[in-house]
């Protein structure tokens, strides 16, 4: 056919009744304003643009919108669907007509390229801020309106035209044209940019000023935020360099948490100042600050829900109506043919365009309405926290010590309390939108199906019930677990601090045995809470098939036959749309519950103390010791400069004094006077009974400047050395030296790996008691404050440390700078130094003076202080506690060799680029590798038969599946069909069609029934093999990690292998197998449906290719960025946990400091940095889904025109049409499910790895050539010990630690061992463990060389008592005898040797009195006596002391030597000796030095020589 514009009749080009009146000409002048757009606007677009750009650059080449920015994009995009429809209903309309009548659709075309061509052109005028280019726009959209009205006008005048679709098309058109007009009109007015004198000027919002700024969602246009286009240079940069916090920035202004909580606060202050509302309510406050964007979401929300159901319509209508031409009515109109809406909707192509485009807003309209909860759950949630912690900072110290607040609840309500609202609010719009989703889908399965519809949705409402109790059980099940799973960590945790105890005692088994059953338990909640999961996701897949099954069947028992396939397709897309809001809202309903449960309860206490101006609500409740005071007259003051000591018995009041002044405690009466200049109220009125300041009332406490303040129990931040001493100060190099000379911390600083810039962990985890306060002592004396408070800060220090820090701390430092100090100390012999001696008991002062008013006037008191004096001057003392603390911090820091070789756990997934590019490929490739090798040894771990059994019944269930399908498809197309035929020849409906029906339906019925079953099946298989991957895994793991080498404990953190069972056990445990189901259910499921579009329609394949090769790389891109983000989540929350935490526990530090807006500050900073990261997280996940939704949307496009276009050529009956299409929607709704399950799998896998890579851990070979039955029963009976020509070293790659030893040892000898740190002494004792690698020379004792031995038998037949003592938490005969081998009077016996016996017998329940954690309940004195008796009740005839008394006084250690010299006569003891002293009495001494032995004889013999070592080293020690 001949192309012409008006067709091919003459008369067309008429214009014999008036230009206006022939409808082609109109069209033509339609055509004008569009040419005169394009004819303008390209030479601008394309070639003046790159000189205009270049001028002017504003920040991220954004996006200063003009008036009307929205409204402008929504009504172009209401234009462009308008044009599609008007060139849709002219194409139509011209296939009609015998000869092609171009002036149909070519102005709507025109018209649709003209408004693209608009916003593009407006888009780069807003991006470079140049108004005046915009009167092209004006004058376009003028023209286009008059051209438009005037067709409107002529069609008006036309009688018959009301009913046609290309009057209303038009009349839209005007609309729009206008309203656009109106808006150019508003740009004009506003920014004066034309026709006025003074244009104005408008700069950038100030976010878009600050390059930090990288969250760019809020300020770009409405299609970039629709799409998230901004997001692609940061999704495609991850694939070169991985994303760092640098790149993600700073959050806008509007999403900072300290703007959205002054939102908060004055939304709750409005409420407060209202007079006739009821009391103030948080949730109204929370309503009021961030209730209009909810409201915004949910519209997004029914939008995106109507829109849903666009699906099954079109389908329904696709399949009903496919391939049949409608004869259309050729009523003439301005002499053209039109048509009307209806016969529009009866086309199958015009129904598949209306369904491609439903489809794109549908996803746009969900994307939009998750991002709006998101970003409003992220700035309500950001809000919170910066709330309680306002409030944590005005807890009263009562509040935390008597319990009412925990650290705990504080953790809960950070961690827990504040996600559980926010993801509440996430599922906010669910709570209203599904219930209107599921009457909707209700009503038109109705419609298509009639009352038999109605058995199918009762079979998913009366199902939904289940899913909300199998939901719950869920939630209890976890909770169990968590139980369970802290238990097994705490008692793994104790195994590994002490693994060298249990290794030496032969003990690893049992307590292994004792974690195995823990786990057990574990186990047991775990098969439950799989058994649910399975049970859950059954539902989920089952429900459908059900619902289909019932609604067919009653459909045949009512209407005698099948339904049409229209009918059929519509209800089945309809059950699955129904499906997921049933799922989801059982979740909702439970997340809201719990939402209102268990936030409103703290919320209740935290609106107390909302903003601090306004009602500060102190929860001072005075401590129980401070009612019980009586009440003398009680005063006391301190001059400035002045060095005042308080003493007194333990409990008296001494850190309740400090507390006070601080105004820590609550004022009775009395108050604290702080003054600036030197005290000038010198003595104070007797009528102060009472010294308590209370910060809520005296102004004089509130005016104090800050003090130094150094509190009895340390406490550090999680920060470097040196940040915790300067403690926010300007750093001074001098004064920095200064203070870590005072406080001895340059020896100790000297052993980190990164010196004063080492990071302590959490609590000063890493570091010893004496170490963490003499960091909070530098503290205070560093700080530049007239005051300096110090609480006890002698009290884990030894003699020498207590001694240095006094005289050049206290008094040099201190005095120096004139500051007045008050020190509580119950070291007496510094009371000389005293300017002022404050004496107190049970909460008053007893005396107060200087040392010689007390001499003088209390002469019983100054001689009960002498006796004690000379006791401590005795040395009751830990000497030597200094050393063994440097050497503990040694260990706990490894040399930077070991650090940098485990550092790096993820190798291959993270990677330090070199600057040069050259690299970046193989990198990329490795990071958007999916790690198949990991995935297939988890699989393996489950065991390859639940492999097996997983794979064939996925593939089994998913094949049954479409074969349900097909067989609806096959019967509703063949009955049908033979149906039709008969009643049109015979008039009647014949019997075998009824008897062909009850085939089809008996065969529908038993795959329906397999598919169920198949269902279960699948469901279950996963979640046991997971199960048993889990299982293995761990006994594995822990099998390994107890029988490595000691050596594996020396170069590994502890941390990294407790990592391994709590958090990596974790995943592998709970979240792989619901991952891996999700993954394989989604994919199988989009594999299925392509799969049968294509084998319907082959030609489907050829679209399928490009679609492929997108899909491909948008995973690619997504799956390396969204690991990034993830990690950038979560290694930004655990700073801010540890940040509320550490407040909480530090809370008079930081108030005496008066460094309260400084930690606030730093808790915003965190809270911002960790909400960005889980912002771009989420943007990233609707990048990702609003990529994979339009990919599905044009599958289902491709997949329709394929349909109809084979159905035109009769290839196929409407049935398959039906199925194609059905399977193209389910396509759509799980394409992101895939990539998003990847990327979760990937991340999660990340944890087996690191399992596995401990799992090629070497063990220690414990069988030996001996057999165990062949050693002796009471072997070692004499307890010779022959050492001959010893090499050992801890690993075949170190030098060796003891080169060429030779000793003999007598049975029954008293052998002392000493020498320097680290000449080999403690080496040599594990040598006779065979713990480290004896790779020269032998042991032989009692004639068997000790290689030969199994480990078990050697270790349990000795006995040995570490430098370190090691309790386990359980009871005290757990402790000494965990094999349950010994009775009673063994035990008594052996606690009475070690001196524990009465303080045991006091205890409730003797023997099996409960030691906590760590034997913390004891002091280290007497856990290193229980660590003497348990190797007592091992009666062994060798016996080894590793410096066993480094912790015990000299006075209970001179104890010990005579029972050791006593109770052990016949048996052999080797000393190792740190106090030379202890061993002068010992049968023979060997001297250590470099791994040699340098001296080796009988004391005495050794003391003659003056120059020997071991001479020096008694010297030394007199």
């Amino acid at each position: 056919m001949a192309l012409s514009f008006c067709g091919n009749n003459s008369t067309a080009y008429s214009v014999k009744n008036g230009v206006l009146n022939n409808p082609c000409f109109v069209d033509a002048l339609n055509l004008v304003p569009h040419v005169f757009l394009l004819f303008i606007t390209f030479p601008i677009l394309f070639i003046g643009w790159g000189s205009q750009s270049s001028k002017v650059q504003i920040h991220h080449n954004t996006w200063l919108h003009f008036p009307g920015h929205n409204m402008r994009w929504i009504l172009t995009f209401l234009l462009l669907l308008v044009h599609v429809c008007e060139f849709s209903e002219g194409i139509v309309c011209n296939m009609v007509m015998g000869t092609n009548h171009l002036h149909l659709f070519m102005p709507a075309f025109m018209g649709f390229v003209a408004a693209t061509t608009s916003v593009v052109y407006y888009h780069n005028i807003e991006t470079s801020n140049f108004p005046k280019l915009l009167l092209v726009l004006f004058i376009y959209w003028v023209l286009a309106f008059i051209t438009k009205s005037i067709k409107l006008w002529k069609f008006a005048e036309d009688k018959g035209a009301a009913q046609y679709l290309r009057l209303y098309i038009t009349a839209l058109l005007v609309i729009l044209y206008g309203l656009l007009m109106a808006v150019e009109i508003n740009v004009i007015r506003v920014r004066k940019y034309v026709f006025f004198a003074n244009p104005q000027k408008v700069k950038p919002p100030e976010d878009l000023q600050d390059l930090g700024v990288r969250f760019l969602q809020p300020f770009v246009n409405l299609l970039s935020k629709a799409t998230y286009w901004w997001m692609n240079p940061l999704i495609i940069g991850a694939h070169k360099r991985p994303i760092e916090l640098k790149k993600i920035g700073k959050l806008p202004i509007a999403m900072r948490a300290l703007t959205n909580y002054l939102r908060l606060k004055d939304a709750y202050e409005d409420q407060r100042v209202s007079t006739w509302k009821p009391s103030p309510s948080i949730w109204r406050s929370m309503y009021r600050a961030f209730g209009r964007p909810i409201l915004l979401s949910s519209t997004f929300r029914y939008l995106a829900d109507l829109l849903g159901f666009a699906g099954p319509l079109c389908i329904s209508r696709i399949v009903q109506h496919n391939g049949l031409l409608f004869i259309l009515h050729q009523i003439k109109t301005l002499g053209n043919y039109h048509m009307s809406s209806y016969e529009l909707l009866q086309n199958s192509s015009i129904l598949a365009v209306l369904l491609f485009l439903a489809l794109i807003l549908q996803r746009t309209f969900l994307q939009a309405s998750y991002y709006v909860t998101i970003e409003t759950g992220i700035n309500m949630r950001g809000a919170l926290l910066a709330m309680i912690y306002n409030k944590i900072l005005r807890l009263s110290t009562s509040n935390m010590s008597m319990g009412e607040m925990t650290l705990g609840q504080i953790n809960n309500l950070v961690a827990i309390e504040t996600n559980q609202l926010m993801w509440f609010l996430f599922l906010c719009p669910n709570l209203w939108a599904m219930p209107v989703q599921i009457v909707m889908g209700i009503i038109l399965l109705r419609h298509f199906m009639g009352s038999s519809a109605l058995v199918g949705a009762a079979v998913i409402v009366l199902l939904a019930p289940v899913q909300y109790l199998i939901a719950t059980k869920l939630a209890d099940t976890q909770k169990i677990t968590l139980e369970h799973s802290t238990d097994r960590v705490k008692k793994t945790t104790e195994i590994l601090k002490g693994i060298k105890l249990l290794k030496l005692y032969a003990w690893e088994n049992i307590f292994c045995d004792s974690v195995e059953e823990t786990r057990g338990k574990e186990l047991t909640s775990l098969r439950t809470f799989a058994f649910y999961t399975s049970m859950s996701i059954f539902m989920n897949a089952a429900i459908p098939i059900a619902a289909v099954l019932a609604t067919f069947v009653t459909y045949h028992i009512l209407n005698k036959e099948g339904p049409s396939p229209s009918q059929a397709f519509a209800a089945l897309s309809l059950f699955h749309i129904l499906v997921t809001p049933l799922f989801l809202l059982s979740t909702v309903v439970r997340f809201a519950v719990k939402a209102l449960v268990s936030t409103l309860a703290h919320f209740s206490s935290i609106t107390l103390l909302l903003p601090s101006d306004l009602f500060i609500f102190y929860f001072s409740v005075l401590t129980e010791f401070l009612a019980s005071l009586p009440s003398p007259p009680f005063s006391f003051h301190s001059i400035s400069g002045q060095l005042t000591m308080i003493v007194g018995q333990v409990g008296c009041g001494k850190s309740s004094l400090l507390l006070a002044m601080l105004g820590e405690m609550q004022a009775i009466e009395g108050g604290v006077y702080w003054s600036n200049f030197p005290f000038i109220k010198s003595i104070m009125d007797d009528s102060v009974t009472y010294l308590f300041a209370s910060i809520s009332c005296g102004a004089h406490s509130k005016n104090r400047n800050s003090v130094a303040y150094a509190a009895q129990k340390s406490w550090l931040l999680n920060a470097t050395v040196e940040e915790n001493i300067t403690f926010g100060s300007p750093f001074n190099k001098q004064r920095y030296k200064a203070v870590i000379d005072a406080c001895s911390l340059q020896p100790d600083i000297d052993l980190l790996p990164f010196g004063d810039q080492t990071e302590i962990g959490e609590r000063g985890i890493n570091l010893s008691g004496g170490q963490r306060q003499r960091i909070c002592v530098a503290r205070a004396l560093y700080q530049n404050t007239n005051i300096v408070f110090l609480d006890d800060p002698f009290s884990a220090l030894d003699i020498h440390l207590s001694d240095h820090l006094m005289q050049e701390g206290i008094l040099k430092f201190l005095q120096d700078d004139k500051r007045t100090v008050v020190l509580v100390t119950h070291k007496l012999q510094y009371l000389i130094h005293a300017d002022w001696i404050i004496a107190m008991k049970d909460g008053t002062v007893l005396r107060e003076g200087t040392l010689k008013d007390i001499q003088t006037h209390d002469i019983e008191l100054y001689d009960h202080w002498k006796t004690l004096m000379n006791r401590q001057d005795q040395g009751l003392e830990k000497v030597r506690q200094t050393t063994l603390e440097r050497k503990t911090l040694r260990r706990a820091f490894y040399s930077r060799e070991a650090k940098n070789q485990i550092d790096d756990e993820d190798e291959g997934d993270r990677f330090l680029f070199s600057e040069d590019d050259d690299n970046f490929s193989t990198t990329t490739n490795r990071r958007s590798k999916i790690p198949w090798k990991v995935c297939w040894c988890y699989l393996s771990s489950g065991g390859f038969f639940m492999v097996f059994l997983m794979i064939f019944s996925k593939l089994l269930k998913h094949s049954v599946i479409v074969a349900i399908d097909y067989w609806l498809a096959n019967w509703t197309s063949k009955i049908n069909n033979s149906a039709e035929t008969d009643m049109y020849i015979n008039g009647t409906r014949p019997t075998n069609t009824a008897v062909q029906d009850s085939y089809y339906l008996l065969v529908f019925i038993i795959l329906c029934a397999a598919g169920i079953t198949l269902c279960l099946i699948t469901s279950l298989t996963v979640e046991f093999l997971g199960l048993s991957a889990a299982t293995n895994l761990h006994h594995n793991l822990l099998n390994k990690i107890i029988h490595a080498p000691i050596r594996f404990f020396d170069i590994t953190p502890l941390g990294q292998i407790l990592n391994r069972f709590s958090a990596d056990t974790n995943i592998i445990d709970q979240h792989i197998p619901s991952t891996l189901e999700s993954l394989t259910r989604s994919t199988l499921l989009c594999l299925s449906g392509i799969g049968v579009i294509a084998s319907i329609t082959p030609i489907f394949l050829v679209a399928l290719v490009p679609l492929a090769v997108a899909f491909y790389f948008i995973q690619k891109y997504f799956r390396v960025a969204s690991k990034d983000l993830q990690d950038l989540d979560d290694s930004t929350q655990l700073p801010l946990l540890c940040h509320f935490s550490e407040t909480a526990e530090g809370l008079t530090t930081i108030r005496a400091f008066r460094h309260e807006a400084r930690f606030k500050q730093r808790m915003l900073e965190l809270t911002d940095t960790n909400n960005t990261a889980y912002l771009f997280l989420s943007a990233a996940n609707r990048w990702l889904e609003v990529r994979t939704d339009y990919l599905g949307a044009v599958i289902v496009l491709a997949a329709a025109a394929a349909s109809i276009w084979s159905f035109h050529y009769g290839l196929h009956p409407g049935g398959l049409v039906g199925l194609g299409l059905t399977y193209a929607l389910t396509v759509t709704n799980y394409l992101n499910w895939v990539v998003r399950n990847l990327a979760d799998l990937e991340v999660q896998m990340a944890a087996v790895k690191k399992v596995n890579s401990f799992l090629s851990t070497e063990s220690e070979n414990y069988e030996g050539s001996m057999d165990a039955s062949q050693v002796p029963e009471n072997w070692p009976q004499d307890g010779e010990i022959k050492i001959q020509g010893l090499c050992v070293r801890y690993d075949p790659m170190l030098k060796p630690v003891l080169k060429h030893v030779n000793a003999y040892i007598k049975p029954g000898q008293k052998v002392g061992i000493c020498g320097r740190t680290g000449s080999g002494k403690s080496s040599l004792s594990l040598a006779f463990f065979n713990m480290v690698d004896i790779f020269e020379g032998k042991i032989i004792i009692d004639g068997i060389d000790i290689c030969k031995l199994p480990l078990q038998t050697l270790r349990s037949r000795l006995s040995i008592i570490l430098q370190d003592p090691v309790l386990f938490s359980g009871s005290i005969r757990f402790n000494l005898d965990p094999e349950k081998m010994c009775t009673d009077d063994r035990l008594w016996e052996a606690l009475e040797i070690a001196q524990l016996k009465n303080m045991v017998k006091a205890l409730p329940g003797g023997l099996d009195a409960v030691v906590t954690e760590g034997g913390e309940n004891f002091s280290v004195g007497q856990r290193q006596l229980f660590c003497l008796a348990r190797a007592f009740v091992r009666k062994s005839s060798i016996f080894i002391m590793d410096e066993a008394t480094a912790s015990i006084d000299m006075a209970t250690e001179n104890i010990l030597q005579k029972v050791v010299m006593t109770a052990f006569a016949d048996r052999t003891v080797v000393t190792i000796a740190h106090r030379v002293h202890t061993i002068l009495t010992a049968d023979l001494v060997i001297v250590m030095k470099r791994g040699n032995i340098m001296e080796y004889d009988k004391p005495e013999t050794l003391l003659e020589q003056e120059d020997g070592m071991f001479a020096s080293f008694v010297k030394a020690d007199m």
